[in-house]
């Protein structure tokens, strides 16, 4: 699915919901619930091509493989926890939406702490003395 065809479809989608938050909110909701996951499943094909270009080129760099995918669950995490908060704040929901924002960001900062050991603990072997 390409731009031209999910801005036509978030057109026609969000003509739908001003229609229908006047008449059932309730379906306006489920409405944009369901446009969010049809977009999120067509972009994971995108997202898997990404994936491969990145694992293909680590592996050329000869990266660390743990770090390699340490920073993948942080970008899953974070692309998941703002596509979760996002649906919660069209629902109205924003307490429950702050709530996945903090989760996901505390989950990101415990996949990130055994790459930033392992910064500091490379830098302390550089340091004189």
């Amino acid at each position: 699915m390409e731009i031209a065809q999910v801005v036509g479809l978030a057109l026609v989608t969000t003509i739908f919901l001003l229609i229908l938050r006047q008449e059932r909110p309730v379906m306006a909701v489920i409405l944009s619930i369901v446009f969010s996951i049809v977009i999120f499943t067509f972009m994971m094909d995108k997202m898997a091509s990404i994936i491969k270009v990145l694992q293909e080129l680590s592996r050329r760099a000869e990266v660390n493989y743990f770090f390699f995918t340490s920073i993948l669950k942080i970008l899953g995490v974070a692309y998941l926890g703002e596509f979760a908060a996002a649906i919660c704040k069209d629902a109205g929901e924003q307490a429950v939406a702050s709530k996945i924002e903090f989760a996901a960001k505390i989950i990101i900062a415990v996949l990130a702490l055994p790459i930033m050991i392992a910064i500091l603990e490379s830098l302390m072997e550089l340091m004189p003395g």
